[in-house]
């Protein structure tokens, strides 16, 4: 049972700290590409970067994600953990779509359902 909540939180908190990381660099972004430019504007962007609270928090759900991947990683073999850990993928396609209204096209979706195909095989596999 702490093999399962501890890789929902590396899965859920990784991927969501992703988001939040993504949503605030387009923000920052936005009307304003990184295309070359002189160095000076590269830096002012990340100075930018750095300023608003949703990338900090994005940047602690990661690192919990970490701290939750190093436990699992003490109780489960790397064989199992890598691949169950893959779910991130289905998680970020699915919160691109619903949360950053990206578009996520049948291709990637094909590909995300082959993912949860592989990590349903890897699990049959460790019963």
């Amino acid at each position: 049972m702490r093999i399962a909540i501890c890789l929902s939180i590396v899965v859920v908190t990784g991927t969501g700290g992703e988001m939040l990381v993504a949503h605030a660099m387009k923000q920052i972004a936005r009307g304003r590409p990184v295309t070359r430019r002189p160095i000076i504007h590269v830096v002012h962007l990340m100075g930018q970067a750095v300023r608003p609270g949703v990338i900090w928090m994005g940047l602690g759900f990661q690192a919990l994600a970490l701290l939750a991947l190093l436990a699992l990683l003490s109780w489960a073999g790397v064989g199992f953990v890598v691949p169950a850990a893959a779910l991130n993928y289905v998680v970020g396609a699915a919160g691109s779509a619903l949360f950053l209204q990206e578009r996520v096209n049948g291709v990637r979706w094909a590909g995300v359902l082959l993912v949860c195909l592989g990590v349903g095989v890897m699990l049959a596999g460790e019963r």
